[in-house]
């Protein structure tokens, strides 16, 4: 029976013309599973997933072992992406069992969900051989199964109790946060760790932050070194812009090649702040953080904005099953495309080898010369040769793309655009890019249109997780993405001057505030009358994306600052609590949660500008350039409907003038752009 055709997930679309008789998760299986008496099969992944293909391709598809598991199992497809409640619980328990995780994860559960086998790929083989060996045990060793069950069910019991308050997250503790990191890093190629090696996105926004605070040279030179390896590193598109996943080596060459939208949200932020800090440093150091936040919104806009205004969770490793073949190249191939000279000169810019730098002899696009502070003839080759070498790659088969919208991913995506833009409008004169349309006046739009897709996932005041096609599906939103989703309509609402952004904003952190609280300070990540899982996920550690306890942090911070309501704040301060003893021990692992940990340290500061020109304002382009660590700033006119900032604030001597206040103490009003920078200085 195909019970995935109807499903809104791309990843269980995939799997519906499988011999395997799937579920979808929910309660029809375990029915199922009970009334058969068999063992549950849950297969956990997504689209984008290399090794999820190889299992599918292997197993799934395979009528022997479609007919093992319809006889002796009921099988669950999940997709991780639109359920992560599921997949971290048991995530949780197969890094019990095994010492790893990963996807596919394959977990072995009774038919009330008791995970007693779980592990990640199995090629078929091992896995024929692993149904029947669990298959035996479930007729043979029912007693001891169920022990085993019971057994792992307590263990998750009592990991997901959540952390209760500590002591505040303070200056000493992100200070030693920092000197931490800069003792971890790897300092010949940047980053942190040896192979596989990820974008540490968060970690680099807390370190900007930070480095604002303090002026720490160890901090700036790791985000300036990690940055630049990584921008001139396989893991960043050469081509096109935007950053695959990860990189399978420690020197950034070789990415795994999906490429999703959170990591790009996350890294647009870190290189637009980073290319930020240097226009008001002046010294012309920013032209590659700059360049590539631009190649990244291009990315983003080209390749995963999709019809209805939202962008899609990203694009697969594979293209036609095999990984990366998209984007390789051989000396050959560049000459084919370019010519002898051209073609030459891009195999020694790009690190084009015969040997390669990947599988059969290809190798994958670096940047092996500074082209941004090159003359500006070799930057015009370059520009020619990467449009040439784009088009041809556009005629090549392209990946999938996971065009399912996750609202957290969305939230990301969307304060990220805001804060480029915001940054990008305070360029008197933009580098002009012929690659690269002119986004300024497109941005604002876009991100209108996604603002408005998110909007349409709040149902009955209640916040869900995915949508596709225009139409919301049922998953229920998570603690991160109300955490994401509230920053973002703060994010809208600065950028905008609407209320109606803020109104939002305010009605999901009431929600999270009342169905997610821990009673601690702290959250749980699904909302107290949630579906009953084996246990209650409460993960406060950044992983690939923010927690949903440093999302909501987050917009809590922001918020308190948009209308001057304390508790706000003080509910960030207590979240933060709960994770401060990490901040020494293992700041890698809450790098966002430290980012607003900063913010909270530097004010916020909460800047209003009375002015008739909220873009074009000398006022207002300063306070974008200058604005401290997670600051506020909103401009319009006075006393806008929904606008707590601007209430009471009004125009001096006829002329625009904005009001600078830290936790909303305010100094005087200012007139002139110089005082302003000093204030904000």
């Amino acid at each position: 029976m195909n019970r995935l055709a109807d499903a809104t997930s791309p990843y269980l679309l995939q799997h519906a013309d499988n011999p395997v008789d799937w579920f979808e998760w929910g309660e029809p299986a375990f029915a199922e599973a009970r009334r058969r008496d068999v063992p549950i099969m849950i297969s956990v992944g997504y689209s984008a997933c290399h090794w999820c293909h190889v299992m599918a391709h292997e197993s799934f598809e395979d009528p022997e072992v479609g007919r093992a598991l319809n006889e002796g199992f009921v099988s669950i497809k999940v997709d991780r992406e639109e359920r992560p409640d599921v997949d971290a619980v048991y995530m949780t328990a197969t890094q019990a069992m095994t010492g790893q995780g990963g996807w596919p994860m394959t977990v072995f559960a009774t038919p009330e969900g008791e995970p007693f086998f779980c592990g990640t790929y199995f090629p078929k083989p091992q896995f024929t051989q692993l149904l029947r060996s669990v298959g035996a045990a479930w007729r043979d060793q029912r007693d001891a199964v169920t022990r085993q069950s019971a057994a792992v069910v307590e263990a998750l019991a009592r990991v997901a109790v959540p952390p209760g308050a500590g002591t505040a997250l303070d200056e000493g503790q992100l200070d030693a946060a920092a000197a931490q990191l800069v003792r971890e890093q790897d300092q010949v190629n940047g980053g942190f760790g040896d192979a596989p090696k990820f974008p540490p996105h968060m970690n680099l926004l807390f370190l900007l932050r930070q480095v604002a605070r303090t002026g720490d040279p160890g901090s700036l030179e790791l985000v300036r070194h990690t940055s630049e390896q990584m921008a001139r590193g396989g893991i960043y598109d050469q081509l096109g812009g935007g950053f695959a996943r990860y990189s399978v080596d420690a020197t950034w060459t070789v990415p795994h090649f999906e490429k999703m939208l959170y990591d790009n949200a996350l890294l647009l932020r870190a290189y637009t702040q980073l290319w930020r800090r240097d226009l008001a440093a002046a010294d012309g150091s920013g032209a590659l953080a700059g360049r590539v936040a631009r190649e990244t919104v291009g990315f983003l806009l080209r390749d995963l904005l999709l019809p209805e205004g939202g962008f899609a969770s990203a694009l697969d490793a594979d293209t036609d099953g095999v990984e990366g073949a998209t984007y390789v190249w051989t000396p050959a191939q560049l000459r084919e495309v370019l010519g002898e000279a051209d073609g030459d000169w891009a195999a020694d810019v790009f690190g084009v080898t015969e040997p390669g730098t990947f599988e059969h002899g290809t190798s994958v696009l670096q940047l092996a010369r500074d082209i941004d502070g090159a003359d500006p003839t070799v930057v015009d080759r370059w520009q020619r040769v990467r449009r040439q070498l784009a088009l041809a790659r556009a005629q090549r088969p392209q990946p999938a793309r996971d065009d399912k919208v996750v609202a957290a991913w969305n939230g990301l995506t969307v304060t990220a655009l805001a804060e480029y833009l915001s940054v990008a409008r305070t360029v008197a004169a933009p580098v002009a890019d012929p690659e690269q349309p002119p986004w300024l006046d497109e941005l604002t739009v876009v991100i209108g249109r996604a603002a408005e897709v998110l909007a349409s996932h709040i149902v009955d005041g209640r916040l869900r997780r995915v949508s596709r096609d225009g139409v919301v599906g049922q998953p229920a939103g998570v603690l991160d993405d109300y955490g994401a989703v509230a920053e973002a309509f703060c994010a809208v609402h600065q950028l905008t001057g609407e209320g109606r952004w803020l109104t939002l904003a305010g009605e999901l952190l009431e929600v999270a505030l009342t169905r997610f609280d821990n009673g601690q300070g702290g959250f749980f990540d699904t909302a107290d009358d949630a579906e009953q899982l084996v246990a209650r996920p409460a993960d406060p550690t950044d992983n690939a994306s923010p927690s949903g306890l440093s999302a909501v942090a987050g917009a809590l911070t922001a918020y308190a600052a948009l209308t001057g309501e304390a508790r706000y704040r003080e509910a960030a301060q207590r979240a933060l609590a709960t994770v401060a003893p990490l901040a020494q021990q293992h700041p890698r692992f809450i790098g966002y949660a430290c980012a607003v940990g900063e913010a909270l340290l530097s004010g916020p500061y909460e800047i209003a500008i009375v002015t008739d020109d909220p873009v074009g304002d000398p006022l207002v382009r300063t306070a974008y350039r200058l604005a401290p660590p997670g600051a506020v700033v909103v401009a319009g006119g006075p006393d806008q409907p929904g606008v707590p900032l601007l209430a009471g604030r009004t125009w001096r001597g006829g002329e625009s003038t904005a009001y600078v206040c830290r936790q909303f103490v305010c100094d005087r009003p200012v007139t002139d752009e110089q005082e302003l920078a000093a204030q904000l200085t």
